[in-house]
């Protein structure tokens, strides 16, 4: 025996009722008040509303369309060596073994 559990239970696909917590939310860590915070909720004396977007649409459009050609735009003006640099350089990034 000695066997590690991980090697002997596969990995398992979330479940529709398991699905990814909602990041944008915030709630509170502490146990007392996130039971607070349920109490309030399940008696309607806490709105559970995300709040409205209030970004200027136009706005967003535009960063949106520069982060999707951005990457080629620099890539075209870079010289082979240059592209070849910065690509040596994300994989190491991507390969460094200790985290900042």
């Amino acid at each position: 025996m000695g066997r590690d559990l991980a090697v002997v239970r596969p990995h398992r696909a979330l479940l529709p009722s398991e699905h990814m917590p909602d990041r944008s939310r915030k709630r509170p860590r502490d146990p007392n008040q996130l039971g607070k915070l349920i109490v309030d909720l399940a008696t309607g004396e806490a709105d559970d509303t995300p709040p409205e977007d209030t970004r200027n649409p136009a706005a967003v459009e535009l960063g949106r369309k520069g982060g999707l050609k951005g990457g080629k735009a620099r890539a075209a003006k870079m010289t082979p060596e240059e592209r070849s640099a910065a690509a040596k350089k994300a994989a190491d990034a991507r390969w460094r073994s200790e985290k900042r």
